[in-house]
């Protein structure tokens, strides 16, 4: 009864409107009152502050900055070999494996539209028909910078606006359509495997979705960014984004390009840099 509760909520609530209100008080540089905030969320989600390349919370002149906080040069070890592809994330893995008849597994009972999440352009999302896919949940405890799994060199950008219910397993087992319906950035990349989408889902009191090359991302309308005349390569590793408190991402290939690694399957803890897939 009390997961019900919580769901109708979010179709109740004005999810925008919180976010942007959160979004501002995350922003504000408020001294004392930012430090606590910090330290009380360092308390409730039991962040290990000893992975930050700044662990002290007074560091820190907006939560914001907390939340995105950089970690320790090696506190995680990219996977070397240029048949290993890097794990993006801290997080959680929601779901993975194949992509059938145009449709992405989102839990018991859900799916929803390659196309859709990819905007709305056959063109964009053909490549990745029959595929694969990897959707990792990102709770507030975790790191929230996203990296790149393979070298690519960016192709194209494309920003969907929609609703931000959370997305957290209790509502990707009980909203429909859940990540093809949220706000979301998708960057598209060749890489010696193909084309790779790396789908950003924004989320409730996800203040915004930055990418390394474009910054924060916001907007009412679809927006598209062609950068194939641009000489945009991220390597393996490298920071490509971050999320403004938690969300999840979504990252798709072409048939036959890699296997996960064995050992990923839904419900398991992933960190960034650690095997997630193998060359074919």
């Amino acid at each position: 009864m009390i997961d019900q509760f919580k769901i109708i909520g979010q179709y109740i609530l004005p999810k925008h409107l919180l976010s942007r209100l959160t979004g501002k008080l995350a922003a504000a540089k408020a001294g004392k009152l930012t430090t606590f905030l910090i330290k009380q969320f360092i308390a409730k989600y039991k962040i290990n502050m000893s992975e930050a390349k700044h662990p002290e919370p007074e560091y820190f002149e907006t939560f914001n900055d907390f939340f995105t906080r950089e970690l320790k040069q090696d506190a995680r070890t990219i996977i070397e070999g240029d048949s290993n592809l890097a794990t993006p994330v801290d997080g959680k893995v929601s779901q993975q494996g194949d992509i059938k008849e145009g449709r992405i597994f989102q839990a018991k009972g859900h799916d929803f539209s390659l196309r859709e999440l990819l905007g709305g352009r056959d063109d964009i999302a053909a490549p990745f028909d029959e595929g694969i896919f990897s959707t990792v949940y990102l709770a507030p405890k975790d790191y929230h910078r996203i990296h790149m799994p393979i070298t690519g060199k960016l192709e194209q950008m494309i920003f969907i606006p929609g609703d931000l219910f959370s997305v957290n397993p209790l509502t990707a087992e009980n909203v429909p359509n859940l990540f093809a319906r949220n706000e979301r950035a998708v960057a598209i990349f060749s890489t010696a495997v193909g084309p790779m989408a790396m789908v950003l889902v924004g989320a409730t009191i996800v203040a915004s979705i930055e990418t390394v090359w474009a910054g924060t991302l916001k907007g009412k309308d679809i927006q598209y960014w062609d950068y194939k005349d641009q000489d945009i390569t991220l390597e393996k590793g490298a920071e490509m984004g971050r999320f403004k408190l938690g969300s999840t991402i979504v990252a798709l290939f072409p048939k036959g390009s890699i296997d996960f690694a064995t050992e990923l399957e839904a419900g398991s803890v992933t960190r960034l840099g650690e095997l997630f897939a193998t060359v074919k």
